[in-house]
C-alpha cells in the first residue's frame, strides 16, 4: 500500500531549515563548492515572505540538492512513493520535506498536500520534464505540473541548472568533478499566468513556463563555460 500523506510535525517552519536538513546542507555546501566548484546566482530573487513554487529543468538526481543549496529555506519535492517503503531511507525523506507521489497513478492526496505546503508558506520544488535529461537539453514538459501551476496562487520561480548531467548524469554511477552553475530567475509574470490559465490555454501555458526555465538554462550553461 502507498503511504499516506498526511501532516507533516517534524518539518517545522517553512521559513527555516529542521535540525536534520541544516547540518547536511552545511557539509554538501563544503563538498560541492570543492569537488564541483558550485556556483549559484539570482538568489535573492526567492526572498518572499510566503510560500513559492520552483520549477526547474532537470538533469540529474543531484537537483534537488543543488537547487536547496543556496536558500536559507527549505523546498519540497515529490518522490516516487516506493523510496518510503525502504526503512531508514523512508524518515530521511520525510524529515528532509520530501513528499511521496505514485508515478503510475499521480493521486489528487499529493497534489492537496503540494497545495497544502505552498499554502503554508513553504517553497515546493517541481521537475516539469517528469524525467532526468538524457543530454542535459531542456526536454518536453509533463501536462500534469500545469494544473499545480493554475491552482498555487504564489510566485513561480523559474530555475536553470547546468553541469549537473556531467557530475552525475543517467549513466554515471559516481559524482564526477564537473562544474556545476545554478541561475533562480525572475518569478513568471502572475498577471499573464492568469490570463493563460483563465482561457484554458493549457498547451500555452507550459510553453510560456518551458522558455523561462530555458532562458535560465542557457543563462547557466554560458555562466559554466566561463573561466
Amino acid at each position: 500500500m502507498p503511504p499516506a500523506v498526511g501532516p507533516a510535525p517534524h518539518l517545522g517552519l517553512p521559513t527555516r531549515r529542521n535540525g536534520v536538513w541544516y547540518p547536511m546542507q552545511l557539509l554538501l555546501r563544503v563538498v560541492f563548492a570543492v569537488w564541483l566548484r558550485y556556483r549559484a546566482r539570482g538568489v535573492r530573487r526567492l526572498s518572499t515572505p510566503g510560500g513559492g513554487l520552483i520549477l526547474s529543468n532537470h538533469q540529474s538526481f543531484l537537483d534537488p540538492l543543488l537547487i536547496g543549496l543556496p536558500l536559507d529555506r527549505p523546498v519540497s519535492y515529490l518522490a516516487r512513493d516506493t523510496l518510503f517503503r525502504i526503512p531508514g531511507l523512508s524518515w530521511l525523506l520525510r524529515h528532509t520535506y520530501v513528499m511521496p507521489i505514485n508515478r503510475e497513478n499521480a493521486s489528487t492526496a499529493s497534489l492537496r498536500e503540494t497545495l497544502r505546503r505552498l499554502n503554508e508558506g513553504f517553497f515546493v520544488g517541481v521537475f516539469p520534464e517528469g524525467t532526468r535529461s538524457s543530454d542535459g537539453s531542456v526536454g518536453t514538459f509533463k501536462p500534469g505540473f500545469a494544473a499545480l501551476v493554475r491552482r498555487a496562487d504564489v510566485p513561480i520561480f523559474p530555475v536553470g541548472i547546468a553541469g549537473a548531467n556531467r557530475a552525475l548524469g543517467r549513466r554515471h554511477w559516481w559524482l564526477r568533478p564537473c562544474r556545476v552553475c545554478v541561475v533562480f530567475g525572475e518569478p513568471l509574470d502572475a498577471q499573464e499566468i492568469a490570463h493563460v490559465s483563465a482561457r484554458g490555454r493549457e498547451a500555452e501555458l507550459i510553453e510560456l513556463v518551458r522558455q523561462r526555465i530555458i532562458a535560465c538554462q542557457a543563462e547557466a550553461e554560458v555562466w559554466l563555460q566561463q573561466r
